[in-house]
């Protein structure tokens, strides 16, 4: 697979190129040299900005394009009108921040969606962060019908993570102790690992897939208490856990 990422250099994008080029595919990365630039000297490198620098990428040809780090519609309009003509799938990791009720269970694609009240913004704050989302999926669809994959990740974890509220946990339970945790130790809770995430997406990618997933686990279910406890038991730790309401 000849396969184009937009971003590529940091957690979720570094994940499928590298995923990708174990597999074999043929992988460019379009960056803007500030994050990485020197990860995977085996793909291909163009330099380039998004907003208004997309000029490296005219009058080539992929079979698909993951874009990692679309936020603001108009930028991802822009990205796939000029690619429209030259991929066969367009892959757009969104979010499930679309969702507005945070609070239902049982929600799949299917759930309302967040709507913003001025579709103009292009501030990206937490107000505004799911709405936007959304209408970077729509500019997709409505660019690349039946060509477009969405892909609706939830809480994303693992290697390479430059946020650290997960890393966190991993850290502190580590090094024993007491440890705040947040009550109830019952209360349910969804990761999913980027590089699972990863592997999927190619999967999915390879047999051109379109339409709108969802994308957390584990499908077997997870409590914050379960998570700790297992945190502690792979990291050799003896943390005491105080649980606060």
């Amino acid at each position: 697979m000849k396969l184009l990422i937009i971003g590529g250099t940091q957690f979720v994008g570094r994940h499928i190129a590298e995923a990708a080029i174990g597999r074999g595919d043929e992988v460019t990365l379009f960056h803007r040299g500030q994050t990485n630039p020197d990860i995977f000297p085996e793909a291909e490198h163009l330099l380039g900005d998004r907003d208004g620098g997309l000029e490296p990428l005219r009058g080539r040809r992929w079979d698909v394009v993951v874009d990692t780090c679309g936020y603001v519609p108009r930028v991802v309009r822009e990205s796939a009108r000029m690619l429209a003509d030259s991929i066969k799938l367009y892959v757009f990791i969104s979010s499930l921040s679309v969702h507005p009720d945070t609070r239902t269970r049982g929600q799949d694609e299917t759930s309302p969606v967040a709507e913003l009240d001025d579709p103009t913004v292009e501030e990206v704050r937490e107000e505004t962060y799911g709405g936007l989302k959304v209408l970077c999926e729509r500019a997709v669809q409505e660019e690349l019908p039946g060509r477009a994959l969405i892909i609706r990740p939830g809480f994303i974890v693992g290697p390479y993570d430059p946020i650290g509220r997960f890393g966190y946990w991993l850290a502190r339970v580590a090094e024993g102790g007491g440890v705040l945790a947040p009550a109830p130790p019952e209360a349910e809770l969804q990761i999913i690992d980027a590089r699972d995430m990863a592997s999927w997406i190619l999967d999915l990618a390879e047999r051109r897939e379109d339409g709108v997933y969802s994308a957390t686990g584990p499908a077997e279910g997870l409590t914050m208490g379960r998570l700790l406890e297992t945190i502690g038991w792979v990291a050799k730790g003896e943390p005491d856990l105080v649980w606060v309401d």
